[in-house]
């Protein structure tokens, strides 16, 4: 099947002009350039998205429990994801339809907040979502300085007095939680890196653990507009006492990855390592 941001004229005319070669060598099954089908029934072996890193978050969302395989065609901006370009896959797809690739799984999450009922000492869940990239507790207007309270299997760990909090997976760590100061990891590892955004504290610094443990934020005293956010979505606003609970999911999101296009093949060229320094005026 084919998803992508078919409102952006780009996407919308190379998906056309890419058609004809990917029904030389597949059958498409689903056809979906503004990712609102209902996929759940759609019998597929791969997903190709057309788009940038944006477009196959809303593609991950999209297949929900159902996670295929994904070819990401890049016609947007850095691409970690979305890592091949439209002369890429044309050469390449003849392979992938031989089966001539490796599927990397990577870690996705379930997001819950929670909120106690009042006068008892039971906890329901107002808001949920499975994600791929991070959830992140933003303070919100009036823009002052917030506290979040972060727990570990149910073990405060520490107060962050900081503008937000992010929990990422390893996919995410090359997103919001990198302009925060944060750690890139690998993509396949299965970990959380929490990186508070602006701490107060300057011994505050990203913290990474196991995947397999329970990760609860808490704020005491939020403002009027603090608010959890998962993958750039608002989860909800955030009242008094509310726990935002992340942990991993049972699906996984899987990544097509084809011969010469390695994880650090990307990092270096979406990042510009390797560059050589000149000193001004060389």
């Amino acid at each position: 099947m084919v998803l992508g941001s078919g409102d952006r004229p780009n996407v919308s005319a190379e998906a056309e002009r890419l058609r004809t070669q990917i029904e030389a060598h597949a059958e498409i099954v689903a056809w979906d350039l503004q990712f609102d089908s209902d996929l759940a029934k759609v019998e597929a072996e791969l997903a190709i998205v057309l788009g940038g890193d944006g477009s196959i978050l809303r593609a991950a969302h999209q297949m929900a429990y159902r996670q295929l395989p994904v070819v990401g065609v890049n016609l947007g901006k850095l691409g970690f994801l979305a890592d091949l370009s439209p002369a890429d896959f044309t050469r390449v797809f003849p392979e992938i339809c031989q089966g001539k690739y490796r599927v990397v799984e990577h870690l996705m999450f379930e997001c819950r907040l929670e909120r106690r009922t009042q006068g008892k000492d039971d906890w329901r869940t107002v808001a949920g979502q499975l994600g791929l990239n991070e959830v992140a507790v933003l303070a919100g207007a009036p823009f002052a300085m917030l506290e979040v309270h972060l727990y570990v299997d149910s073990e405060l760990v520490t107060t962050y007095s900081c503008d937000g909090l992010i929990v990422s997976t390893p996919v995410g760590s090359t997103a919001h939680s990198l302009s925060a100061g944060g750690p890139i990891l690998r993509k396949d590892l299965q970990a959380f890196v929490i990186s508070p955004i602006s701490p107060h504290t300057l011994s505050n610094r990203p913290v990474v653990d196991a995947a397999d443990r329970l990760y609860e934020l808490v704020v005491p005293r939020p403002h009027a507009g603090t608010a959890a956010i998962v993958d750039g979505r608002m989860l909800g606003p955030l009242e008094a006492g509310d726990r935002v609970r992340v942990e991993c999911a049972q699906p996984k999101f899987k990544l097509v990855e084809v011969s010469g296009h390695g994880y650090y093949r990307t990092l270096r060229e979406k990042l510009g390592w390797g560059g050589r320094w000149t000193a001004r005026g060389e």
